[in-house]
This record gives C-alpha cells, sequence and structure tokens, in this order.
C-alpha cells in the first residue's frame, strides 16, 4: 500500500474466490522516503538490467499476479432467498401454500379456484427478479475500477526491454517504462526522469485538480499520497514527460487496490433506507396482528369445527366429533385475513411513485441511479460537498489583472469579470478605451505565446479548456484585452476564430524553444521570433520566484526601470492581499537580450540547443528579467451556490465542506457562499484533514451549529467524517468525483457522483448522479425528495387505512358466523387493481409551499402516529361494518332508506337464520325462490341450503362494490392528513379524479364482463343496487371530516397552550 489513503481496511476479513492468489500482508517498505539505491537493494534489482526472467516466475508463485482480486460473489440463488427474508413477504407466501393446498383439495376441477395462490406467487415471482436485479448491479463500482488499470507496459527484464507486457504478468521490482499518454500499470517509485519534467494526472485517485509534477527525489516517511512526489500511482496516467520507475505495489496492495477494499467493506455496510426500516417495522407489527386476530376468529368459531355429547349422569362432554369441512372453511378464513392484512399493491405503487419521482429529478439534472434513494433524500440532515466543480466552477477564470504605473510607485488594477472559459462571459472594468498601452500589450502577449492551453467548443455549446485550466483562463483574459490598436495580420487569422487575439499573437511572435515548467524555479518560459526580428523569453510563473530573478521593471508607457526595493514592495504587498483573497498569482516578465540565441532558429545542431536539454540552464537563462505585471485567477463560486446554501439552511440541512485544496483558498470560497459569514470566527470550524483526525472528540467537532470545513483532506477522511456523521444519527449525503471518493459515496446515505467530471468509480458507486455538477441541483433534489415522501405517506396511509378496513370485514363476518361477503381473490383485486391508480396518484399531489421551510424530518420519525392510526381504525371498523352490512341488508330487508331492492326476486331471511347458516339442513319447511342477477337466473330447488353458497353471490357483489366504492371515497380523505376537503377539494389532483374514474371503470369490467364475472364469482348489479352502494360508503367522508375537525381542534388547542405557558418564560 504505496499512501495513506487505505489505511485502516487491510485488516478487514473479506472472502475472496478460492483460485485467487491473496496476498500476504507484509511490512510496507516506504520506497517515498528512499534513495533509489535503497530501493535497488531492498528489491534485488539493478535498474539498467532489470530483473532475470527466473526471478520474475519465483515472484509470480510467491505473490500471484498484478490485478485486483473480486470478492466472491453471492450465488444467484442464495440472492433469490434473500428476497425471502422480508416479514411480509413470508406472510404472502405462507398465504399461497396455504390457498393453493386449499384449491387443490377442494378438488372442484375449477381455474377459479386458483386463481388466489397464482396472483400471489406472481406478486412475489416480480418481487425476486426486482430484488435480484438490483443486487446483481451493486457491485458494479468494483468492475468499473478494473477498466481504469493499464493493460499493458513497457519493461526492462534481463537487460532487455520487452514492450506491450500485459501488466498482469508484473511482478514488485520489475523496472517500467513510462511515457506521456500511458496508464501506470502498479505503484512505482521514479528512478529517472528521461524528461526534463514529468506530469501525471493523478485527480481521480487524490481529488488534486491539475497534473501533478513528479520527482525522483526522495521525501519524509509520513507524507500523505499528495506529498509522495516521487512515487506514481496504479491507474493514473501520465500528462507530460516520461520516465524509468520501479514497482513498489501491485494488484490488492496499490492505493487502487486499497480503494477496492474499500468500496467493498462500504458495500457490506449499506443499511436500509428509512422508509425500508419503518416498513419492515410495519411488517412485524402486521405479524402479531393477524396472529392475534387469527386466534380470536378460531376461539369464537371452534364450537363450529368441535362438536360433543354430554353424559346425563356426570355432565362430562363425550363422543367428540371435528368436522373438516368447517375446519377447511376457517383455513380459508385465515387465508382471507392474511390476504385482506397485507398491503399487496405497495411494493408497487411505491416503485410506480419514486420512479416517477426519478423522472422530475432527471429534468433537474438530477439522475437518480437507485430508487429508494429518491426517499432517503428527504430526511437528508447534512451534505458534505466537495468544493471543486460542485460549489465551484472548475473552470478557471482571472478575476483581477495588476499592471505597472506610470511611475514606479503605481500600480494599475483591473477587474475582471466571468466565470467560464467563454471569451464572451464578462468584460474588464476601467479598461482603456483609447489606445492599449504598451504595459497592457506585453502582458497579453505573454499571456497568448507562453501559453500551451487551447479552447473549443462543443456541441452543446459549452466552452471546454484543453490543456492546463490556468493557461485556458490566460487565453480567456487575452481575448477580453483585445488587440493593439491598428494591428493586422494580413488574413492570417479569422475574426470570427473563437481565439483571434491568441493567435494574432503566436503569428506575431512565433515560439522556436520552450523552457518546460518545473517544480524548483515554478516557471515557464518561451522563445520567440518577434516581428522585428529580434529573440526574446517571454515568462510567467510565481510572482515571488520571478522576482528573484527579476532586475528590471516595465512602465505604462513600455519605458523599461531598475526594479528598486520600494517597487519590488509594492508588488509583494499587492500579491499577499490578492492570494489572501483566495487567489492564484501568476506573474508576466520578459527579456530581450539573448545574446546566445540571436542566430538560434530551432536547428538542433546551434550550439545553444544543447542549453534546451539541461534543465539545469533554465534558471540561468531567466535571469535579468524585466517584470510587467501579474494576474489573479480562481475557481469561481457557482452563481446559484449562494442561494442554495441560504435554502439548505432554512431547511435545516448542514453543509460541511470537504476538499483536497489549500485552507485559505476554501475559507474564502466558503465565506463568499455564505457557508461562514463575513465576519464569522472560523477559528474552530475551519480544520485541515490532519488536524480532525488527531482531535480528542471528533464527534464534539461534528456536532457544532452550521457550517464546517475541512481542508487537504484525503480519502480516508471523507469516510471518517462520514461514518461519524452516521453514528450520531444524521442522514448524510455525500458529493465525490474521484476514484478516492467511491468508498465514501458507498458509505453515505445518498452518495452523489459527478456527471461531468466524476470517474465511472464513482458514478458506479453513488446513489445519484449530477448531470451539472451543481450544488444547488442537490438541493433541488432534496425538496423534491421531501415531496415525494409526504405522498408517499398520503398513500401508504391511504392503503394501509384500506387494509384495516378489509380485516375488519373479514374479522366480522367471522365473528357474526355469517357467510364470508368477500373471498381472497376479491382482496387480491381490490388491493393490486382498484387502490392502485388512486395511490399512484397521490404521488402526484402538489408540493406544499414551505417544504423548504421545514426541518429534515428525523429517520426515525413514525409514518403513523398514534392520533392518525386511531382516525384509521375508526375508519377500518366502520369499512367492515359498511360491507357486512350490506351483505346481512340483501339478506334480511326488501328495502334500505326508501331504495328497493326486491326486483331481482330474491327470498328474504332472518338475521338469525343468516348466522346460523350451517344448521340449514335441520330447517323444517324451508324453501328458497329464484333470483335473477343481470342475465342469470338461480335456482336452489334440489339444496335450499345452497342458498347460503351459491345463492350469495349478489350479496358478495354488493360487498366488494360498498369495499371498491369506500376505498376511493377514501382516496380522496387521503388527499391532506388534516386538511378539509373544503380547503384543499379533489380538483387540486385532477390525477387523483382519473384514477378514481380508472379505478371504477376496472370495477364495472370485472362485473359486466361474463369471463371475468364468472372468474371472480361476482354478478352484475342493477340501478337500485348501485344507489345502495354509493348509500352505505358516502358516510366515510363524512365521518373522516368529523375526525380531520377534531385533529386540528386539539392541534390548535395544544399550540395556543403551549404559547401561554412560553410566555410569562420568555417574558
Amino acid at each position: 500500500m504505496g499512501g495513506k489513503g487505505g489505511q485502516g481496511y487491510s485488516d478487514r476479513e473479506m472472502k475472496f474466490p478460492k483460485t485467487a492468489k491473496i496476498p500476504k500482508s507484509r511490512d510496507i517498505f516506504p520506497a517515498w522516503a528512499r534513495e533509489i539505491t535503497e530501493c535497488e537493494h531492498h528489491f534485488q534489482v539493478d535498474k539498467k538490467f532489470g530483473l532475470p526472467s527466473t526471478e520474475v516466475k519465483k515472484r509470480q508463485d510467491i505473490h500471484g499476479f498484478n490485478e485486483l482480486v473480486e470478492p466472491e460473489a453471492p450465488s444467484f440463488w442464495s440472492l433469490i432467498l434473500g428476497q425471502f427474508n422480508d416479514t411480509l413477504v413470508r406472510i404472502l407466501l405462507g398465504a399461497a401454500l396455504i390457498s393453493f393446498v386449499l384449491a387443490f383439495y377442494d378438488g372442484e376441477g375449477s381455474i377459479t379456484a386458483f386463481v388466489e395462490p397464482l396472483v400471489i406467487f406472481l406478486i412475489l415471482i416480480v418481487n425476486s427478479i426486482v430484488g435480484v436485479w438490483q443486487e446483481r448491479n451493486a457491485e458494479k463500482a468494483l468492475e468499473a475500477l478494473k477498466e481504469i488499470q493499464s493493460e499493458s507496459a513497457t519493461v526492462i527484464r534481463d537487460g532487455k526491454k520487452i514492450h506491450n507486457l500485459p501488466s498482469r504478468e508484473l511482478v514488485v521490482g520489475d523496472v517500467v517504462e513510462v511515457k506521456v499518454g500511458d496508464k501506470i500499470p502498479a505503484d512505482m517509485r521514479v528512478l529517472e526522469l528521461v524528461s526534463s519534467t514529468l506530469r501525471v494526472e493523478q485527480g481521480s485517485l487524490t481529488g488534486e485538480s491539475e497534473a501533478v509534477n513528479k520527482t525522483n527525489k526522495a521525501v519524509i516517511e509520513d507524507a500523505d499520497i499528495t506529498g509522495k512526489k516521487c512515487m506514481v500511482f496504479a491507474g493514473t496516467t501520465v500528462a507530460n514527460g516520461s520516465c524509468v520507475c520501479l514497482v513498489t505495489q501491485k494488484g490488492m496492495d496499490t492505493e487502487i487496490g486499497q480503494v477496492h477494499d474499500q468500496i467493498h467493506v462500504a458495500a457490506q455496510c449499506e443499511e436500509e433506507t428509512p422508509l425500508k426500516k419503518k416498513l419492515n417495522e410495519f411488517g412485524e407489527s402486521l405479524t402479531r396482528m393477524i396472529g392475534v386476530i387469527c386466534v380470536l376468529v378460531w376461539v369464537i368459531n371452534v364450537k363450529h369445527c368441535l362438536s360433543w355429547e354430554y353424559t346425563d349422569d356426570t355432565y362430562w362432554p363425550k363422543n367428540f366429533k371435528f368436522s373438516l369441512e368447517k375446519s377447511t372453511y376457517y383455513f380459508q378464513i385465515a387465508v382471507a385475513l392474511a390476504v385482506a392484512a397485507i398491503p399487496e399493491g405497495l411494493p408497487t405503487v411505491i416503485t410506480t411513485c419514486l420512479a416517477l419521482g426519478t423522472r422530475k429529478m432527471a429534468k433537474k439534472n438530477a439522475l437518480v441511479r437507485k430508487l429508494p434513494s429518491v426517499e432517503t433524500l428527504g430526511c437528508t440532515t447534512v451534505i458534505c460537498s466537495d468544493k471543486t466543480g460542485t460549489l465551484t466552477t472548475n473552470q478557471m477564470a482571472v478575476a483581477k489583472l495588476v499592471a505597472m504605473g506610470a511611475t514606479v510607485d503605481r500600480l494599475r488594477s483591473f477587474k475582471v469579470e466571468g466565470t467560464t472559459y467563454s471569451p464572451y462571459d464578462g468584460k474588464i472594468h476601467d479598461w482603456p478605451t483609447d489606445l492599449v498601452d504598451a504595459n497592457l500589450q506585453m502582458i497579453s502577449k505573454i499571456a497568448a505565446v507562453c501559453n500551451d492551453a487551447s479552447i473549443a467548443q462543443s456541441a452543446h455549446h459549452k466552452f471546454v479548456a484543453h490543456g492546463m485550466p490556468t493557461e485556458a483562463a490566460l487565453k480567456v483574459l487575452v481575448e477580453k484585452m483585445g488587440l493593439p490598436e491598428g494591428s493586422q495580420d494580413g488574413g492570417l487569422t479569422s475574426s470570427s476564430d473563437l481565439l483571434y487575439c491568441s493567435q494574432w499573437w503566436n503569428k506575431h511572435d512565433s515560439r522556436i524553444a520552450t523552457l518546460e515548467f518545473d517544480r524548483d524555479r515554478k516557471s515557464m518560459g518561451v522563445i520567440v521570433n518577434s516581428h522585428s526580428g529580434k529573440k526574446s523569453l517571454l515568462v510567467k510563473g510565481a510572482v515571488e520566484n520571478l522576482l528573484d530573478r527579476t532586475t528590471k521593471m516595465q512602465l505604462l508607457d513600455g519605458s523599461v526601470v531598475p526594479l528598486y526595493d520600494d517597487s519590488r514592495n509594492l508588488i509583494l504587498k499587492t500579491l499577499h492581499e490578492m492570494s489572501t483573497g483566495a487567489l492564484r498569482c501568476l506573474g508576466f516578465a520578459y527579456k530581450d537580450e539573448l545574446p546566445e540565441f540571436e542566430t538560434y532558429d530551432g536547428s538542433e545542431d546551434h550550439p545553444a540547443h544543447e542549453l534546451l536539454l539541461t534543465p539545469s540552464s533554465y534558471p540561468s537563462i531567466e535571469s535579468d528579467l524585466v517584470f510587467v505585471g501579474m494576474v489573479g485567477l480562481r475557481d469561481p463560486p457557482r452563481e446559484e451556490v449562494y442561494q442554495a446554501i441560504s435554502d439548505c439552511r432554512a431547511a435545516g440541512i448542514r453543509v460541511i465542506v470537504i476538499t483536497g485544496d489549500n485552507k485559505n483558498t476554501a475559507e474564502a470560497i466558503c465565506r463568499e457562499i455564505g457557508v461562514f459569514g463575513p465576519e464569522e470566527d472560523i477559528s474552530k470550524k475551519s480544520l485541515i484533514g490532519k488536524e480532525f483526525i488527531h482531535l480528542n472528540d471528533m464527534k464534539g467537532h461534528l456536532r457544532q451549529s452550521g457550517g464546517l470545513l475541512f481542508s487537504r483532506a484525503e480519502p480516508r477522511h471523507k469516510q471518517e467524517i462520514v461514518r461519524l456523521l452516521k453514528e450520531d444519527g444524521e442522514v448524510v449525503a455525500m458529493t465525490g468525483d474521484g476514484v478516492n471518493d467511491a468508498p465514501a459515496l458507498k458509505m453515505a446515505d445518498i452518495g452523489i457522483a459527478m456527471g461531468i467530471t466524476g470517474t465511472e468509480v464513482a458514478k458506479e458507486a453513488s446513489d445519484m448522479v449530477l448531470a451539472d455538477d451543481n450544488f444547488s441541483t442537490i438541493v433541488a433534489a432534496v425538496g423534491e425528495g421531501r415531496s415525494i415522501y409526504n405522498n408517499m405517506k398520503a398513500f401508504i396511509r391511504y392503503m394501509i387505512s384500506s387494509n384495516i378496513g378489509e380485516v375488519a370485514s373479514i374479522f366480522l363476518t367471522a365473528a357474526l358466523g355469517i357467510p364470508e361477503g368477500l373471498i381472497a381473490v376479491h382482496l387480491l383485486w381490490v388491493n393490486l387493481v382498484t387502490d392502485g391508480p388512486p395511490a399512484t396518484a397521490l404521488g402526484f399531489n402538489p408540493p406544499d409551499k414551505d417544504i423548504m421551510k421545514k426541518p429534515p424530518r428525523r429517520s426515525n420519525d413514525s409514518l403513523i402516529s398514534a392520533w392518525i392510526l386511531f382516525r384509521y381504525l375508526v375508519i377500518g371498523l366502520y369499512v367492515g361494518i359498511a360491507t357486512v352490512g350490506v351483505f346481512i341488508i340483501w339478506y334480511t330487508s326488501g328495502t334500505f332508506i326508501g331504495i328497493d331492492l326486491s326486483g331481482d326476486g330474491h327470498t328474504l331471511v332472518s338475521y338469525s337464520q343468516l348466522a346460523n347458516w350451517g344448521q340449514c339442513s335441520s330447517w323444517d319447511n324451508f324453501t328458497v325462490l329464484p333470483f335473477t342477477a343481470g342475465t342469470q337466473v338461480f335456482s336452489f330447488d334440489n339444496n335450499p341450503c345452497d342458498y347460503f353458497q351459491t345463492g350469495k353471490v349478489k350479496a358478495m357483489t354488493l360487498s366488494l362494490s360498498v369495499l371498491v366504492a369506500i376505498e376511493m371515497f377514501n382516496s380522496l380523505n387521503a388527499l391532506s392528513e388534516d386538511g378539509s376537503l373544503l380547503t384543499m377539494p379533489p380538483w387540486v389532483n385532477p390525477w387523483l379524479l382519473l384514477a378514481m374514474f380508472v379505478s371504477f371503470g376496472l370495477h364495472c369490467l370485472i362485473l359486466y364482463v361474463p369471463f371475468l364475472a364468472s372468474a371472480f364469482g361476482i354478478v352484475p348489479l342493477s340501478f337500485n343496487e348501485w344507489l345502495l352502494v354509493l348509500a352505505v360508503a358516502f358516510p366515510v367522508i363524512l365521518i373522516d371530516e368529523i375526525l380531520k375537525f377534531a385533529g386540528r381542534y386539539t392541534s390548535a388547542s395544544h399550540t395556543s397552550g403551549r404559547r401561554i405557558n412560553s410566555k410569562p418564560k420568555s417574558e
């Protein structure tokens, strides 16, 4: 393990395939802190000869190949079995099995008897398929890691150079050559620079925004990953130069291997979403409730299953008889109870609502990868955000230009507008309107010519930088500065060109040699053949370093004067002011006296060419410079972020900024965007990563109110912060874009990857991807998540209240001893089909206007409060009374509140007869007249007692229709938790009205299509019977309106009481 990014994870237990070699744990040799000769000795290799082939074979046999080892994936069957760990699923499975056995036992030979178990099995199969598919996608981040590994390498073995050797065959101690564009195949110690400089793009691993200069000089042993300047890491890319390296770690021991480990560990630690936990708790409560109700049903009806006689003398019971038929009947009631209690349609409706939510979020540039994260967003309490690219534009821009004045004691300062790479974005304030003076012309020339970057316009009309971001920003500045008065290029460039001014300067002063940047002199120079025919040296670099090699300064009119201490101090004072304002400063200088290069034309045969091949000679060439000015650049904050931070504060969400950038820059940005106040004391709120890790009370630091900042943060710091916040009960959203961010993204409740700058590894480990890399998109997504959760709560309450009503109906049927009015297939139809559209439509309820003015809900808040539960118990009891009541009315009464029910000619019986229908065979002279239902005539001449079985078809249809009608009216009640329908009328959600129409249409479909009516065991209803249905169902709205009014009154009383009690305290 080359760096510290993965420390603390190597000792975690993991399951690997039996065929894979597990890297042996051993003490890590700190190659970065050792001289090259020590490294060669330790790894027993000579950098010129490389390893002998025999040694390579031995090391491969011992340590295996250079590859990431996959943890053993769970088998397909174990994933399927895992889907049945859910309590609700187990109840359904049990109900389906019992239902199937009973259907087979009845032996009716009809497919109708098997409809119920087949529908339940279908639900379970679909649930399992979705669950397995989600889990199969869970570890895609590990596969994405493999894609960023190098496939081949150039290796020195046996004194010979081997090209395109498969990277997996590398061993520790191999000597490898890498050049510009190569992917690094393993963690390696730099032995020798072949080019003058070596830059490596390792931001995906370390979070650094620019390519990093590498050297072969040793560094301190406790350096962090960014401080190991003599190491290159697997999966990173060479941006500039070439070198010879020594493999020190490979495979799982590399930094990227440690990230691989951490992603796997974080995946094992993934917790269920708050909603999933609540639904599981509900399932367990439901199991207990079903058990209690089933026991009650059996106790109440034990007399029907078991009979006995008493002896005349002792009165002891004897001759016990057990009725298997009755026992089977009450088994069916138990199954119906289970089906009634479980909201089978709930998973489907939740998935539909979340899917619709993801579509809304996608329109706002938040692409949700995992559906449950939509709901989790709603209770986010902390957002841990990266700075670069999320809070800022990730596009360097010049904010200030400082030029020389007319005299040595004056400087000129220009404010530069713009936050993007667009040359048309903003202007330069106080820019001279007449002639551009010689000093500004020289600054423009150096910025344009001493520059390797370019800018292009993408297909989406965005301006994209190619090359170093700072140099691209300078090109944009040149375009804003314009050209000298009267400049002409003879048609060499077109004024329509994007970088017209930069192209003009490059034609005017053509480059013939480059003095590449290095970290020691911190500058870059170019030798140009100017328009006048003279050779000039143009230099840009760190201001302090340029001033050390500067002896003169250029004034406004172009005259050159000596640089005295007063002028030097004035420049340094201005530099300090700009640096403390979070600006990155670059100075410009030039030199006209180049005697060695007067006749140089770029030819390798020229004597001066040797100087260009020796980087150690660059400082002497770049001496006696003329200083002309400087610029201040920054990665500017996004315009909309300030308001987004303000919205977070209003919504009770804390923002914690975690960045790899330096402390001063990060603090200035945080003050500017509102994480900290302009004058706020942040000495205890802004720490670098190492300071935080060494705190005695890290949780206490994280509990501080308001924003926090962590600078120079490493991947392990991010993971530790997320872990501690989650332990403290916070719901954490975490942003990231690099490979190094993947473990923290996986560990957070909501991992948010960047869509533009993010690596595939980060995206695969995340729950959500920001298409625009914008922090304000996260805040908009949180608001959407809250709205979705409120709507989900509405339809969950609606569906659960409906199920309570169904349970009450079954229970009352069993308790009263009357024939069952609703069978399991009816309940399945209501739960899955007729309840589905209204429940889904409740997901379209408009969001509350103050949704982002309220604090986040706690993740352990209950879905249903005690008062809401009482309300729905009352509603459920009414549903039970209504469905059972209409069944009894049809059998016992010819009219109801003036509605004539005798039109079908059915026979009326007494309530006593209905409640004791099982004893029908013992009744004397009991006869039943035929009755009609639609086009069917039901006759009972052969067996009058069949009137309570086959003949109950009309009463069952009335019970089912009342249940469906009540469900529709109850969906109107669910529009608002406490608001009356007078204040929140049905048309605020037109989708709900449409859904009610669809559900009634589906119900009519099974009533009036003969094949479906036969399958469900129901018949068509007449007009009067529909009037009866509506008359019995409508009171559910009146009852809930009364209960809502009581709830509002009680809530208002409590609120006013609290105000009265708190008044003396405040006084």
